[in-house]
């Protein structure tokens, strides 16, 4: 009988029904992408790429979460409608849905919240949520789309955000190489990739960046140890909750995919993965690493990229007589 039980096991763990042991690290392996509604996804999906959601017909949310380019723009700030500078660094889309909240203050608590923003933005898509909502229902294929995964022709912008949340929600990169090490293949990581990672554990750089997105989960003062100086205007936390111990308190973001999503911080003024770690070492730890140190932890930072999201373009249903024409160059 226990001979059968142990055969038992080992056919689960080899047909994947039963994880093997994970290393016990501050950093977990992220999870597999899960999908509640695949048409939902299919939806939102179509909606994510739909430049006519702005008000130029020209900015979609993949403008600046560019799912190419590890889901940003690889801009210090973001460009919005008649090229108006933005007045923050685009965050990842990648791995967001782990995230505590959306935007680097955290003011919307959850994708679904976070979609309806940039539409409506003067700055960004420069839309509106009742124009956006009109142009979805006068084209005749989103309507029967909407139908049929929400079981009513009537478009409005919570089925909108509903649906591009429900995508967003796909966009996680499993299977980095070090999510490899932590699912136990020694040889996933080098001899000095492993070094790079002790190097960043010992230093106290965990205490932020922790769990399956290595951060994401905390606000945290920029500047702890020595002051940020810089020319960005964000003040952060403090907009949402006016308390004035959150002042210069961001979102700590994501380290996956991290090598892909330069430059970085809130205002983009790290150019370099280099010049990040530098800064942070400084600013957050009152440590100066050295360049041997920080060429350590960045070589272990690099092996935090993903699988990166795979699937055709989608094909976005035709405009009709009926559909608000966009005005790409209108100023106000």
């Amino acid at each position: 009988m226990q001979i059968k039980m142990i055969a038992a096991v080992v056919a689960l763990v080899m047909a994947g029904s039963v994880s093997a042991a994970v290393r016990d690290e501050p950093i977990q392996p992220l999870p597999q992408p899960k999908v509640t509604s695949q048409a939902k996804a299919d939806l939102g999906k179509k909606l994510f790429f739909d430049p006519r959601l702005s008000r130029s017909g020209f900015i979609s949310c993949n403008s600046c979460h560019n799912l190419s380019m590890g889901g940003t723009d690889n801009l210090k700030t973001s460009i919005g409608h008649n090229w108006q500078e933005g007045p923050i660094n685009s965050p990842t889309v990648l791995n967001s849905s782990l995230s505590v909240a959306q935007f680097w203050d955290g003011r919307a608590a959850d994708l679904k919240q976070q979609a309806g923003g940039p539409v409506a933005n003067p700055k960004e898509m420069a839309s509106s949520h009742d124009l956006a909502v009109q142009v979805l229902q006068s084209i005749p294929g989103y309507v029967a789309e909407f139908k049929a995964v929400y079981g009513s022709d009537k478009v409005d912008i919570d089925k909108v955000t509903d649906a591009i949340a429900e995508f967003e929600n796909t966009l996680v990169t499993p299977d980095s190489r070090f999510d490899l090490w932590l699912k136990g293949d020694d040889k996933a990581l080098s001899a000095g990739e492993l070094a790079g990672y002790k190097l960043f554990k010992d230093s106290g750089c965990v205490a932020c960046h922790n769990g399956p997105a290595a951060g994401g989960t905390s606000f945290q003062k920029m500047g702890l140890v020595e002051a940020y100086t810089t020319t960005n205007t964000a003040e952060g936390r403090v907009g949402v909750t006016g308390k004035d111990a959150d002042r210069f308190n961001f979102k700590v973001p994501t380290l996956r995919n991290v090598e892909l999503t330069y430059p970085y911080f809130h205002d983009g003024q790290a150019e370099t993965l280099e010049q990040a770690v530098e800064l942070m070492g400084r600013l957050q730890l009152g440590r100066k690493f050295t360049a041997d140190e920080v060429g350590s932890i960045v070589s272990f930072l690099k092996t935090l990229t993903g699988k990166q999201p795979q699937f055709g373009l989608p094909l976005l249903p035709p405009s009709v007589n009926a559909t608000p024409r966009p005005e790409p160059f209108a100023k106000k």
